[in-house]
């Protein structure tokens, strides 16, 4: 990585004369990117005619999804730009983008009229009409009166759903009480009207409170992710709200806000966190006043959320002063002392789950994270290394590890994670653009756990997780059990500082971009990219007929295989447990129920076509609330199994008011998991069948 800056810091000396002659951002920014990502980029595009036809099509998709913004006439007219992007990035030309910005900022205040007095009349639900839902077919309105119409049939699918939903419940509570009066109609449609005019006033709220630079890095998403889908431009403030999200921690005083009108709202407090301390900050507070310190407040009404949390947010130890409006009406200031502010639910825990007399752990793992700045913070290898070890003071017989949705995080943390299971050896290759491979290993011949070990991955364990279940899979240190195959991410990217690569910029900081630099392969020479890593014992889900994953990406990196590194299979024989899972599957009425619900859930994928008429509406809806009457059976499952709280954790619980309740909760969750059981069950079939146990 440092000679690859470098090199591409070298090319780049050439750009402090271009700061002087053009004194434009965006340019230096577009420029900038496509330079890096064509020297830094692991499978670089050609940035030719076909480059410029797919920027087009992601940048037109993502400024009007659902064809509700701009005409034919506009689309006629940005047609023209569509094979000239690429000429347009080396001519340093951004008029395309100037272009459909403005328009698209005409476009969206005329929505705005058009939602308006679409919403202003009731609307008529005995008219026999249809709406589509498929955007990507849908041709552009060629006028105005086209556009509303369009408008108005989405509104009133979205009405039509609202009032049906609606009666319902109002049904119901004639059910509980006979003396309850049932709201009418036209009373139902009065009200749902008004919920979506209020929806969408917050909507365009938000929308045309964004800035010109968040339009922009738009833009260069749709070049930057024709590379590859994992490629993007990270804005200053997008840099900074991935670093939180991959140490799972932040500085400042733990609140989550939203706009409420012109107002900031504190919308949640996160337990642990300097607000929840205070015990004077709660949820519906309005924000009126921010300070720094003992400088004066400023007004933040009106001001944009974005900027909001940026006044609030600061350096741990620093204060804050939030003069807020309680919701009795009374105005208080309140003085809080940031500090380091941690998301639970972005870390590891664990349990104990009893079953005929034996005790077996269970550890979930939301993400592999790791605080880069920081390597006294926590980390997902460290957490894991510490709940093994709480686990190992209780003698369980086995351990589970939970990867399901877990999207990834740090490629060495996952090393040394799996680490933890094998004595030493290979655990990931990794090929660079250069070709060149190299061979990442556990070196430490110490085994934090050598018991029967299960990892349960699902269509959405990605990256990271890969890397986890295949390394033991290919080391037969484990069963892997899950969906039929894993996401298929089998790429990494880098972070690389924009601002790196200029001296004395004038521009202030220009960013990020994470750049798909590497591929990386199991050790027994096959890519995880596309493919995934298949389970040892497929389980059935919701996904199971839908082809989901890297495999349905656009511009994603092919699959490939290079030579195996060299490594020894371990001994172990899971041929029986496995084929006895095999067969309970396959007999378990509840993986029959969920893979019949996964086939449901298939043959409705594509409907996108809606009655609008309320009999005939209500008629299909009446239907589906059948089936998913029957299926809803799914989320009552009990697998009978005993959860058992960590005495390490049951310490905490004096400490943390609100852990004992997120313990129930997710206990309550786990005890409704079929695919919890059968993890535990494929445990007890390949656990010892005597163990020493500690006195």
């Amino acid at each position: 990585i440092l000679l690859l800056i470098v090199a591409v810091s070298a090319g780049l000396w050439g750009f402090k004369s271009f700061q002087k002659e053009d004194p434009y951002k965006d340019k230096l920014l577009t420029e900038l990117l496509t330079f890096v990502l064509e020297k830094a980029h692991y499978q670089p595009a050609k940035i030719d005619d076909a480059f410029s036809k797919q920027v087009y099509k992601k940048y037109m998709d993502n400024l009007d999804p659902s064809r509700r913004y701009f005409l034919q006439a506009d689309i006629d007219e940005f047609k023209k730009y569509e094979l000239a992007i690429d000429d347009m990035i080396n001519e340093r030309d951004l008029s395309f983008f100037e272009l459909t910005y403005n328009r698209l900022m005409l476009r969206m205040k005329e929505a705005q009229d058009v939602y308006k007095q679409v919403l202003e009349e009731p609307i008529d639900f005995n008219i026999d009409e249809q709406v589509s839902t498929d955007f990507e077919k849908m041709a552009y309105a060629s006028n105005v009166s086209e556009l509303k119409e369009r408008w108005r049939k989405q509104l009133k699918l979205s009405i039509l759903s609202s009032v049906y939903d609606a009666e319902k419940l109002e049904n119901d509570s004639k059910e509980k009480d006979p003396k309850y009066t049932v709201k009418t109609f036209a009373e139902l449609e009065k009200t749902s009207r008004e919920k979506s005019l209020k929806s969408l006033n917050e909507y365009f709220e938000f929308v045309m409170d964004l800035e010109r630079k968040d339009w922009f890095a738009m833009y260069l998403n749709a070049m930057v992710e024709t590379f590859d889908p994992h490629s993007s431009y990270m804005s200053p403030d997008d840099k900074e709200k991935y670093d939180a999200s991959i140490s799972g921690s932040i500085e400042g005083i733990g609140a989550r806000l939203q706009k409420k009108n012109d107002y900031t709202e504190i919308s949640e407090l996160i337990p642990g966190g300097p607000a929840w301390k205070s015990k004077e900050v709660e949820q519906g507070d309005l924000i009126m006043k921010v300070g720094q310190g003992k400088e004066d407040a400023i007004d933040i009404v009106g001001m944009r959320l974005d900027d909001v949390v940026k006044k609030i947010k600061g350096k741990k130890g620093t204060e804050v002063r939030l003069t807020v409006k309680k919701l009795d009406g009374t105005i208080k200031v309140i003085s809080l002392i940031r500090d380091t502010v941690e998301f639970e639910e972005s870390y590891a825990k664990s349990t104990i789950i009893e079953k005929d007399g034996k005790k077996f752990g269970f550890i979930y793992l939301p993400k592999f994270y790791i605080n880069f700045e920081n390597k006294d913070a926590r980390d997902a290898f460290k957490d894991v290394a510490k709940e093994i070890e709480n686990l190992k003071s209780q003698n369980v017989d086995g351990i589970a590890m939970d990867l399901r949705d877990n999207g990834g995080g740090s490629l060495q943390t996952v090393v040394d994670m799996v680490g933890l299971f094998i004595e030493e050896g290979p655990i990931v290759q990794v090929k660079s653009s250069n070709k060149r491979k190299e061979v990442l290993s556990d070196r430490d011949k110490k085994v934090q756990w050598d018991g029967p070990l299960v990892v349960m991955v699902n269509t959405f364990s990605a990256s990271a997780s890969e890397i986890f279940a295949a390394a033991i899979q290919d080391y037969n240190r484990g069963v892997i059990i899950g969906s039929k195959h894993t996401f298929g991410k089998g790429t990494v990217q880098n972070m690389i500082d924009l601002n790196g690569f200029l001296r004395n910029s004038q521009y202030g900081d220009l960013g990020a971009l994470k750049a798909t630099i590497q591929k990386f392969y199991r050790i027994n020479g096959g890519s995880t990219q596309i493919e995934g890593v298949r389970s040892d014992i497929v389980v059935p889900d919701r996904y199971t007929y839908i082809d989901t994953g890297e495999r349905d990406m656009d511009n994603a990196l092919t699959w490939d295989k290079i030579d195996p590194a060299s490594y020894k299979v371990l001994k172990n024989n899971f041929k029986d447990a496995i084929e006895r899972s095999k067969k309970r599957v396959a007999a378990n009425k509840q993986f029959k129920l969920i893979d019949e619900n996964a086939k449901w859930i298939f043959e409705r994928k594509d409907k996108n076509v809606y009655d609008l008429q309320m009999a005939k509406f209500k008629l299909v809806e009446k239907n589906v609330e059948e089936q998913i009457k029957k299926y809803k059976e799914i989320s009552k499952y009990d697998n009978h199994l005993n959860f058992v709280t960590l005495p390490s954790e049951k310490a905490l619980f004096a400490k943390d008011t609100t852990l004992v309740e997120r313990v129930d909760a997710w206990h309550k969750q786990l005890k409704s998991d079929v695919y919890v059981e059968e993890a535990i069950q494929v445990l007890q079939d390949i656990s010892p069948k005597k163990r020493l146990v500690k006195q």
